[in-house]
């Protein structure tokens, strides 16, 4: 089963969890836009902690399920995957739009048109670093996600039920039937499928050092993760320590998939929980990633 909290996304459950119809799986694409700006009249980006508080506050009745900072990659989710969560209008009597489908994910990114960060104004989402969205759309993905835009793409949208009841795929807040909201306006292009490839030199250095560090450094995030989430498929690392952080849990889990026949059953000093290049060719081959140098 698909991780029902997204690995590396702060955990901020805000309850009030309740199941889904079942059906394609979608992804709903939003943006915070609490600030009306122009080319003329740009204004500051509201703070990601903001939001973060207002949807586990005040504004639980609307909260999506992650909130994203396409600046810093910074991710919030406040409702495990499988829950509805309420950031689109649900008028008695038609679709139930937070809960058609397996998966309804609602993707909130912090953004509005012309926003300005530090000296520079981003008319457009898709001119923002984009930061943490190729994690992101991973972890969509695995919970079935076509890579399409059913209703159109965010440019050139329309609001058919009949294709929101039968089709997967991700759909932007105006392409939502019952909903009047013209957001995203721009969205990321999906992440070429390619083979992952880990650094054996990182996660060494990640494995030496994170552990030392303050609870929940990162020395290189992306590629332990890379690894994480292989040691929890191979039901040896809980998922709430896949965070990027190759701290003393995935110390002690690495050196279980060591000590393991599949790791090479290594023995003594030999399964250290400090990778090395052929336990790392093996987890690798059993999981779809490539190992460097």
């Amino acid at each position: 089963m698909p991780d029902l909290w997204m690995p590396g996304a702060t955990r901020l459950d805000i309850g009030d969890h309740a199941a889904t119809d079942g059906g394609p799986a979608k992804a709903i694409a939003h943006i915070t836009w609490d600030r009306n700006a122009t080319a003329a009249k740009p204004a500051d980006l509201v703070p990601y902690e903001n939001l973060r508080s207002y949807f586990a506050g005040g504004g639980k009745g609307v909260a999506p399920h992650i909130l994203w900072d396409p600046f810093t990659g910074r991710i919030t989710q406040f409702v495990p995957a499988t829950s509805r969560s309420k950031s689109l209008v649900d008028t008695a009597g038609g679709t139930r739009t937070n809960r058609a489908g397996r998966v309804v994910l609602q993707i909130e990114a912090l953004f509005f048109p012309y926003c300005r960060v530090g000296k520079s104004v981003y008319p457009k989402l898709t001119d923002t670093p984009q930061k943490g969205w190729a994690d992101l759309h991973a972890w969509v993905k695995s919970w079935g996600v076509a890579d399409a835009w059913p209703n159109g793409r965010p440019e050139n949208c329309t609001r058919s039920e009949q294709t929101w009841e039968t089709k997967s795929g991700w759909y932007p807040h105006k392409g939502v039937p019952e909903n009047s909201h013209d957001d995203p306006l721009s969205w990321p292009a999906f992440p070429a499928t390619a083979t992952p490839k880990v650094s054996l030199a990182h996660v060494v250095y990640a494995a030496r050092h994170d552990p030392a560090a303050a609870q929940g450094h990162t020395s290189h995030k992306a590629a332990v993760l890379i690894v994480e989430k292989a040691l929890k498929a191979e039901g040896l690392l809980p998922s709430q320590y896949v965070d990027g952080s190759f701290g003393t849990k995935t110390v002690t889990a690495y050196a279980r998939w060591q000590r393991s026949p599949a790791g090479g059953g290594y023995t003594g000093d030999a399964a250290d929980g400090i990778p090395g290049k052929s336990s790392l060719r093996l987890l690798a081959a059993r999981h779809g990633f490539t190992v460097t140098d």
